[in-house]
């Protein structure tokens, strides 16, 4: 089957993308990444290993004690020589460096998930008795400034769907390309937009995945894990028209089992949802930053609005901990504050 499961070829490419990497880590790492395998995904794994370059190589170029020294040449025992010094060091060197003529700069939230995999891995080898000490625990994790929540306002999603429909400040380059992917693209914004999944969970559906006797589907959520979800109606309108002209297809191969493809007929990307996303919603609502991520706040502030319920928008959106919903959706803090406003009473109505 061509492409029947997005996510078991995700993972296998990430897991020989770790293979790769592991050439250019010390040995050691070899050890550490099969003790994390069965409590991390190989795109988490493949993040670690990325980070942990980096601070190794950060290693052979800024301290003392390993300048010289070659990344793979450095050992378990150099692991254990390293101090808290050495890895404030390393964070304030995050800030700005340069690789390969090319300066990397960290922000805060950047530099939390760099230190996190070097945590990771003296945690590991400290638990197994390999290290005298757990360094790394003993740093601080950069202050995270909340950021701002973006979101659309009715009137905007609006927009965007119209936008979708008929692009009238497109180029003609950009219109003709519009009229081949229209009715994908307008399934592709309402799905998101009905259903706040993830950008992953939508390209990786396929064909049979969907139901519209129950209008519901099948997702594959972070972690591998299954669910069903159900769409409204107006979604599944959207869905429909696209199936339709999908199916219709005469150059899509049999084989192919993506639900959303790519004007070359394989499954669609990632990147390439990310890219209409921008592309829609630049032309309509040009002072927001749009991304799929924001169509999923959208629909989760809606689904608070309407339900009142915090647990059941951590449901749909399939978040293990309430307090990660509560972080990303402003308006449930917002309509809690308003809800309250005029609990507390400074006089009485029938006051003279």
């Amino acid at each position: 089957m061509k492409n029947a499961n997005y996510f078991v070829e995700r993972n296998l490419k990430n897991s020989n993308q770790l293979k790769l990497l592991l050439f250019e880590l010390p040995s050691f790492c070899d050890e550490y990444f099969r003790g994390i395998e069965n409590t991390t995904t190989p795109l988490t794994r493949v993040g670690y290993a990325q980070d942990l370059k980096i601070f190794f190589e950060f290693l052979t170029k800024e301290i003392l004690e390993f300048i010289g020294k070659k990344v793979k040449d450095i050992t378990l025992e150099d692991l254990g020589k390293i101090t808290q010094t050495h890895l404030e060091i390393y964070l304030n060197y995050l800030s700005n460096y340069e690789k390969s003529g090319e300066i990397f700069s960290n922000n805060s939230r950047a530099k939390a998930r760099k230190l996190s995999a070097v945590r990771s891995i003296f945690r590991y080898f400290y638990k197994k008795g390999k290290l005298s000490e757990n360094v790394a625990s003993k740093i601080d994790t950069p202050k995270i400034r909340d950021k701002e929540i973006v979101r659309l306002e009715v009137n905007e999603v609006v927009k965007l769907l119209n936008t979708a429909e008929n692009p009238k400040d497109f180029s003609k380059r950009q219109q003709s390309y519009n009229k081949l992917t229209k009715t994908r693209d307008i399934a592709i914004l309402t799905l998101l937009l009905g259903t706040g999944i993830r950008v992953s969970e939508c390209v990786g559906l396929n064909i049979e995945d969907i139901d519209f006797d129950t209008n519901g589907f099948k997702i594959t959520r972070k972690g591998g894990a299954q669910t069903v979800l159900y769409f409204s109606e107006e979604v599944a309108t959207s869905l429909q028209n696209y199936l339709k002209e999908r199916l219709s297809n005469e150059f899509v191969s049999p084989d192919e089992h993506a639900l959303f493809l790519s004007i070359q007929n394989k499954r669609i990307g990632v990147r390439a949802v990310e890219q209409l996303v921008k592309k829609y919603s630049q032309d309509c609502i040009p002072l927001k930053h749009i991304t799929p991520h924001k169509l999923r706040s959208t629909y989760g502030t809606n689904l608070y609005r309407e339900t009142g319920d915090i647990y059941i928008v951590a449901d749909v959106l399939g978040h293990r901990d309430v307090n990660t919903t509560k972080k990303h959706y402003a308006a449930i803090s917002e309509d809690s504050r308003r809800k309250v406003a005029n609990v507390v009473k400074l006089r009485e109505s029938n006051e003279s």
